[in-house]
């Protein structure tokens, strides 16, 4: 069983790959002057490159883990998630409300995704 970790720091990592499973570390947006739209854009496109760089894809992706600041900005986030998942192959997921680390983040997003069979 292999175990291997990518773009780590000394607190964590933000990819770790295991027996063909891509987990993710939680993405937050880069410029989060954005609305919550823009920012879960802006998230939903560092995922994209995270499983890039592990080799994997949205195509493959098995569960998410959403927190948003406020539930009334829902409809905004599900607007930029709806546009961006593949049709027909949503991940299970799970949305709440939470407070984050910075208060200018409206939106976190933690992933798992899949290798592609070889």
């Amino acid at each position: 069983m292999s175990l291997t970790h990518h773009d780590s720091n000394t607190r964590m990592s933000q990819i770790a790959v295991h027996n063909g499973t891509v987990y993710l570390a939680g993405q937050v947006p880069s410029d989060p002057s954005a609305g919550m739209r823009g920012q879960t854009e802006q998230v939903l496109a560092r995922i994209d490159e995270l499983l890039a760089k592990a080799g994997t894809s949205k195509e493959q992706l098995i569960s998410a883990q959403i927190w948003v600041t406020s539930m009334s900005e829902f409809a905004e986030m599900n607007a930029a998630w709806d546009a961006w998942v593949v049709p027909g192959r949503p991940p299970v997921r799970a949305a709440v409300e939470a407070q984050l680390a910075r208060p200018e983040w409206k939106v976190e997003i933690m992933a798992v995704a899949a290798l592609p069979e070889a």
